[in-house]
């Protein structure tokens, strides 16, 4: 179960409808992830890795300490979706790269999970265009 992404009284419209969006957002990659056999954060983890990747620089994108992306590197290595190899530039550092399989089943989890795409459907594109421009707003990132 997703863990609720905001209060559950909000002081404003927006913040309710932000919260709801996030909250429904992560129930469908909740779902996704399982109907694929992965945790949210191996399928996190699984699509982050399109080209080759430090562990550190993940850990690093994703907020968390080394130790966990090594925990789920390992769980993802295990069942031959991703490899480690050392980095040519850096002999004593790692870096991740998708096996075939972890290709296939990363392909299969973006099709599976349609969340994004189905609630873009509802919106013509003028809107898609409005939303996004205002979602990059309030995280402070304009165009």
């Amino acid at each position: 179960m997703a863990v609720p992404s905001g209060p559950v009284s909000a002081s404003s419209d927006a913040e309710r409808a932000m919260f709801d969006f996030v909250d429904a957002y992560d129930r469908a990659y909740e779902i996704a992830a399982e109907q694929h056999g992965m945790s949210v954060a191996q399928a996190c983890v699984l699509g982050r890795i399109s080209s080759p990747r430090g562990m550190r620089e993940l850990a690093d994108e994703l907020g968390c300490d080394a130790s966990n992306i090594t925990q789920i590197v390992t769980r993802l290595e295990a069942r031959d979706l991703v490899e480690r190899h050392a980095n040519p530039a850096d002999r004593r550092s790692r870096q991740l790269t998708r096996t075939p399989a972890g290709d296939s089943l990363n392909s299969a989890f973006e099709k599976t999970f349609e969340f994004a795409r189905a609630a873009a459907a509802n919106l013509s594109l003028d809107e898609q265009a409005q939303l996004a421009e205002l979602l990059r707003k309030a995280l402070g990132r304009p165009m």
